[in-house]
C-alpha cells in the first residue's frame, strides 16, 4: 500500500458541482456540494479538487468560486490538506487571487494552468507560475496541452520545478511515455495521473496520486483499482481497468462533464443538469454512456 504523504498525493478528485434545474437559474447547491464532498471522502477517497474543469468554474460568478473552495474545506472536516482548488485565470494577476482565496479558506496545495487567453511562451509560463507560487501554497501544474494551446513539456516542467514553482503535475496529455522523461529530468517532481483513462499505465510509471473524474460516480469501484494499480497488484487491476475503461475514456472527451453527471444521476448521486453553454448529451451518446454505467452497476461496481 502507498502511503499518502503530501497533500497532492492519492485520489484527489475533481468534482462535479451541484446545479439546481434551469428554473432556478442553475444556481449552486452548496449543500448537496457539501454532501457530496463528505460521501466521496468516506468511499476511500484521499481529497478533493474544486474549482477544476469538472466543477465548470469558468460559468461561476467570483463569489460562487469563493464559496465553493469554502464549503469543500468545512466538509472535509477542516482538513485543508484534503481540499487543493483548482485555482486557473485568464491573468497571473487573478490566479493569484484566487490562489490567496484557498490558503485563507483552508487549502492545502492548488492547481493552476498555464496561461490560456494566448499561446504563451517558456519565459511567460514560468513568470505566470512563479507567481502563483509566491503566495505559499504548493502549486501542482495542469499539463492540458489541447485545451490552453500550451505544452508543459517534460523539459519545461523541469524548469519549472528548479524554479522551485510547481511541487506535481496532472498530465493530461495522454502521452504515458512522458511519464518516464519526467522522471529522468526531474526525479524530484511528482506526477499524477490526469486523465482516467490512462490510470494504469501511470500508475506503473510511478504515478503517486489521480486526479480523478469517474469516482464521483463510481467512487468504491475507482478506489480499489487506483489502490491495486500502484500497489501493482495487476491481477486485481487490470480486469477491474477493463470493466471500467468504457466510461473511463469519456474523462478525455469534450463532453467528460455532462457524462460523468450522467453516470452520477444513474448511480443514485446528485448530478443534475450543467451549465450553459454545456447542453445534455446528444442522444446516441446518452444511450451508449447509459448503457455502460448500467451494465457496470448491475455487475455491482459503484
Amino acid at each position: 500500500m502507498v502511503i499518502r504523504t503530501r497533500p497532492w498525493h492519492g485520489i484527489m478528485v475533481a468534482t462535479t458541482l451541484p446545479f439546481r434545474p434551469a428554473r432556478d437559474d442553475f444556481s449552486v447547491d452548496h449543500d448537496a456540494y457539501a454532501a457530496q464532498v463528505a460521501r466521496l471522502l468516506a468511499a476511500g477517497c484521499d481529497g478533493v479538487v474544486p474549482n477544476g474543469s469538472l466543477g465548470e468554474y469558468q460559468t461561476l460568478t467570483d463569489d460562487e468560486r469563493a464559496r465553493v473552495v469554502r464549503t469543500a474545506v468545512e466538509a472535509a472536516g477542516g482538513a485543508g490538506d484534503r481540499v487543493m482548488p483548482g485555482v486557473s485565470a485568464y491573468g497571473s494577476a487573478a490566479a493569484c487571487r484566487w490562489a490567496e482565496q484557498a490558503a485563507e479558506a483552508g487549502a492545502g496545495s492548488v492547481l493552476l494552468l498555464p496561461p490560456n487567453a494566448y499561446r504563451a511562451d517558456a519565459a511567460a509560463v514560468r513568470a505566470h507560475f512563479a507567481e502563483v507560487a509566491a503566495v505559499g501554497l504548493p502549486v501542482v501544474a495542469y499539463n492540458n496541452p489541447f485545451d490552453t494551446k500550451v505544452d508543459l513539456t517534460p523539459r519545461l516542467l523541469a524548469e519549472l520545478h528548479a524554479d522551485g514553482s510547481i511541487v506535481a503535475v496532472k498530465e493530461f496529455s495522454g502521452d504515458v511515455r512522458r511519464a518516464y522523461e519526467i522522471t529522468e529530468v526531474a526525479p524530484e517532481l511528482d506526477l499524477l495521473i490526469g486523465a482516467d483513462d490512462v490510470l494504469l499505465e501511470l500508475a506503473l510509471a510511478g504515478a503517486v496520486g489521480w486526479v480523478a473524474g469517474y469516482p464521483n460516480a463510481l467512487p468504491e469501484a475507482c478506489v480499489a483499482l487506483y489502490r491495486a494499480a500502484v500497489d501493482g497488484d495487476l491481477d486485481t487491476a487490470l480486469p477491474l481497468y477493463r470493466a471500467l475503461h468504457p466510461l473511463l475514456r469519456w474523462d478525455s472527451k469534450p463532453e467528460f462533464v455532462q457524462a460523468i453527471k450522467l453516470s452520477m444521476d444513474l448511480a443514485g448521486h446528485r448530478g443534475g443538469p450543467t451549465r450553459p453553454p454545456r447542453l445534455p448529451l446528444p442522444a446516441g451518446q446518452s444511450d451508449r454512456l447509459r448503457a455502460a454505467t448500467e451494465k457496470l452497476l448491475a455487475d455491482g461496481h459503484h
